[in-house]
């Protein structure tokens, strides 16, 4: 048995839910690219591949993370080699475990081509639209599995599904399409439905989050990823406030061109404008 998650906080997850059911016990591999952001034109090729490596270069950039991260990595190499336990041992099934998110499902829809051949072997856990109980003994509906505690998640291996032929022709199409519309950002609209947005669609969470004050550029990102409904991730939102600063949308002092410590942020105009600059960028 194989599992595939799509966050690194889901590996330990995964770890403790197989202490506990050894009958799920395997392999737990990561995909760790964030397909919901960044250009997919032609990724299926070498060049498409490299343009969106040379894109997280870029936002990127002064980010707190090793400057060798981008390009440490190589998801198509992960596939390779899962699917090379696929073929040394026939009775090997692959489990793709998926939140309720655009990340989870965008990493399912980049895998559902690659994985054709196997129809039969792989199985799917869409958690979506499930309620579950969480540590306060109160029913919940997670959008990511590491809201999820141990003992919970074991339950939901009863819904593991093989993933139909059905599926493996259509999804594959639907990934073509998201990759030919490439759009910089892909929210989830319920279901397994992607819908593109342009590359300003979280500067209102942002500019919310920003206030007439002087603030450091780190609680402004920590304050918005708290508190945003659709989530992303902190390299993104911090690329997305860098082009805010440039618009003159926010004001900046300190060095912005070094780490996220090393600049504070505030609204330019002040409060009296804050309202005008989130309307515009809701719009």
């Amino acid at each position: 048995m194989i599992h595939i998650v799509f966050n690194e906080s889901e590996m330990d997850l995964m770890k403790q839910v197989i202490e506990m059911d050894e009958t799920l016990a395997g392999d737990i591999i990561q995909i760790k690219d964030d397909f919901a952001v960044g250009p997919l034109a032609g990724i299926e090729t070498e060049e498409g591949w490299q343009a969106r490596l040379q894109w997280w270069r870029l936002v990127s950039e002064g980010s707190p993370y090793s400057s060798d991260l981008v390009g440490s990595f190589d998801d198509r190499e992960t596939v390779k080699q899962i699917k090379a336990k696929l073929d040394e041992n026939p009775e090997e099934q692959l489990w793709i475990w998926m939140g309720q998110n655009q990340h989870d499902v965008t990493g399912y829809y980049w895998l559902m081509p690659q994985f054709r051949e196997y129809q039969g072997r792989v199985m799917i856990l869409y958690l979506n639209n499930l309620p579950f109980i969480n540590e306060k003994g109160q029913i919940f509906y997670p959008s990511w599995l590491h809201e999820i505690q141990p003992k919970e998640f074991i339950k939901a291996k009863k819904l593991s599904r093989p993933i139909t032929l059905s599926e493996f022709e259509i999804d594959p199409d639907e990934w073509r399409k998201i990759a030919e519309e490439n759009a910089v950002v892909r929210i989830l609209e319920g279901g397994k439905k992607i819908a593109g947005k342009e590359d300003s669609f979280y500067d209102s969470e942002i500019l919310k989050n920003v206030t007439g004050e002087w603030q450091k550029a780190t609680r402004v990102l920590s304050n918005t990823l708290h508190r945003m409904k659709i989530k992303t991730g902190d390299i993104f939102v911090m690329w997305r406030m860098k082009d805010l600063v440039s618009r003159g949308k926010i004001e900046v002092t300190g060095d912005i061109n070094k780490g996220w410590k090393d600049f504070d942020v505030k609204l330019a105009g002040g409060k009296t404008e804050q309202v005008q600059l989130t309307q515009e960028a809701e719009q």
